[in-house]
């Protein structure tokens, strides 16, 4: 783990890198969690999430207009060549500062890593009670077909498990594996490295929720793989 790199001495290839960020106050974010529709194409209601598009322009984020989410089966054997459609990201949330400065902080890895001033971010809440386990990454260890992906836990609420887990080699050991805590950001590359996130339970009774903000470089765009 990198903790102590600086994102100008950032290698795409070999690092990764986790740090906390003490520029975002998740207090002001974590209200934003509560308004997320269900995901409606997953069996059992129990993901929420929207989407935005943006492009960096001057440090600056400029939300581009409305568009779909698409991968390939090659990248999600679970929802591949399923075009898929979101709400937006909530417009008061774009304009904290705080989330801003959790999108620019990704964005300086992407200036190293990647030619695309494009991101797509994700706001997810996945939710677990003692009648459903809660799967963050139910398409098992993939890849997204980006250049860059960002991880940025918001909150983690009466909940067990729920590791991130970083692979070489997609049938191999991790080369890292933790529990990614509120105000913790992390980095890799998706050309690089395999991604899972292990299934949640509750602790005890009541509902568990883990939300998390997935960042990507660029966005996954159906006109990127000529798909109307």
């Amino acid at each position: 783990m990198f903790t102590l790199l600086k994102p100008q001495e950032f290698n795409c290839i070999t690092d990764y890198i986790q740090k906390t960020l003490s520029s975002v106050d998740l207090a002001k974010i974590k209200k934003f969690f509560a308004r997320l529709p269900v995901d409606p194409y997953l069996e059992g209601n129990y993901r929420f999430r929207r989407l935005s598009n943006f492009k960096v322009s001057s440090n600056r984020l400029v939300k581009q207009p409305h568009s779909r989410l698409f991968q390939s089966k090659d990248y999600n054997p679970l929802l591949g060549d399923v075009v898929r459609e979101f709400e937006e990201l909530d417009e008061q949330m774009l304009e904290l500062d705080d989330f801003k400065n959790l999108v620019l902080e990704f964005f300086t890895f992407c200036q190293i890593c990647s030619t695309y001033d494009e991101l797509g971010v994700h706001q997810i809440r996945t939710t677990t009670s003692r009648q459903k386990i809660g799967n963050p990454a139910p398409e098992g260890i993939h890849r997204d077909g980006v250049d860059l992906v960002g991880i940025f836990c918001v909150n983690r609420e009466n909940i067990e498990g729920g590791e991130t887990c970083l692979y070489r080699d997609k049938n191999g050991s991790p080369v890292f594996k933790q529990i990614l805590n509120p105000g913790e950001l992390l980095v890799f590359s998706d050309r690089h490295f395999y991604h899972y996130t292990a299934p949640i339970k509750p602790i005890g009774e009541g509902q568990g929720i883990r939300d998390v903000f997935v960042i990507t470089c660029p966005g996954l765009m159906p006109k990127q793989y000529g798909t109307n």
